[in-house]
């Protein structure tokens, strides 16, 4: 669930606030989010690291498509973020958690591609099975981390994204891409799987319980895929309230769920009426060209993965 605030502001408050506390700066790095150049601009340098691990490195001649200031002042809120969609420039006031911090950061990178390149964000994870690719959706809690990770102790499985990923319609197909260099994962990983716990003892956690770590060191250089054409769609969700398991859903059906759910999305910084229909067109569209399956998490991680990797490996 996500507890920080976003408030639309005017270039003239931009400016205000970038002249007010650009002079503590100490760190601008920019990076590749596919394609786009956003530049972080902050003096906390525990923020600084986890996003050099994160994302792809850009080139500092490259002009910024997008702007990250990561701020502290006590005298303000916690957790504040003023967002200027016109210069596409997302200024945070004390923020601790870093996985909000990437999050935003995609979310300016998917604002600039939403408006100028048809592509949008889904917030979800990203696969690959035998040259297929599949996405996975879910609300907080409904294991979509889980069986991500679960799918990929199958060498037959390759990963594009374990958390947001962006697509784009080309032809009939939909093609989805990846951005992050390393993945934001939980120290409780290992508990749910044993394969990586290996990956877990070497990795430096936040107070959160996250950690910025290179998934490659458990399977591989070659499973690291940059993009993938979607065939399925898994939407989890976790009722013990309905004793269905498994449903194939039809197309409005889906859109139907993601509408009532945002997209799926907590961490999108527009949500006027043209966002909302060019997102709700988007994923129609996605959906009418995918088999989309609605699966119910009630189960143990173990009888979950078994449904999800028949559906993942299945023709």
């Amino acid at each position: 669930m996500t507890t920080y605030s976003v408030e639309t502001i005017n270039i003239e408050r931009k400016d205000e606030l970038v002249e007010r506390y650009g002079g503590n700066i100490l760190y601008e790095i920019k990076s590749d989010v596919y394609g786009c150049c956003i530049k972080l601009l902050t003096s906390q340098e525990s923020v600084k690291s986890r996003w050099e691990e994160n994302f792809y490195y850009a080139s500092q001649n490259i002009r910024s498509h997008g702007r990250l200031y990561v701020l502290e002042d006590p005298s303000l809120e916690e957790n504040k973020v003023y967002y200027d969609p016109y210069c596409k420039t997302a200024i945070l006031f004390n923020f601790n958690y870093y996985g909000w911090i990437k999050s935003i950061a995609l979310s300016v990178a998917g604002d600039i591609l939403e408006d100028e390149h048809g592509i949008y964000s889904v917030h979800g994870a990203c696969l690959d099975a035998r040259g297929r690719g599949l996405g996975m959706l879910g609300g907080s809690g409904s294991g979509k981390t889980t069986h991500t990770y679960g799918l990929l102790r199958n060498p037959q499985v390759r990963v594009v994204s374990d958390d947001w990923f962006f697509a784009r319609v080309y032809g009939d197909s939909i093609l989805a891409y990846g951005s992050e260099k390393n993945f934001y994962i939980r120290a409780d990983l290992s508990d749910i799987w044993k394969e990586y716990s290996w990956l877990v003892e070497k990795a430096l956690f936040d107070e959160k319980g996250r950690a910025v770590v290179d998934i490659r060191w458990v399977i591989g250089k070659g499973r690291i895929l940059p993009i993938t054409t979607l065939e399925k769609m898994i939407i989890l969700k976790r009722d013990s309230e309905d004793s269905r398991i498994v449903k194939e859903l039809e197309p409005l059906e889906a859109l139907k769920i993601l509408d009532d759910n945002s997209f799926f999305n907590p961490h999108l910084l527009v949500r006027n009426n043209f966002k909302k229909e060019i997102r709700r067109e988007f994923f129609y569209t996605l959906l009418m060209r995918t088999k989309v399956f609605q699966i119910n998490t009630i189960g143990t991680p173990e009888e979950t993965q078994k449904i999800v990797k028949d559906i993942v490996l299945g023709n």
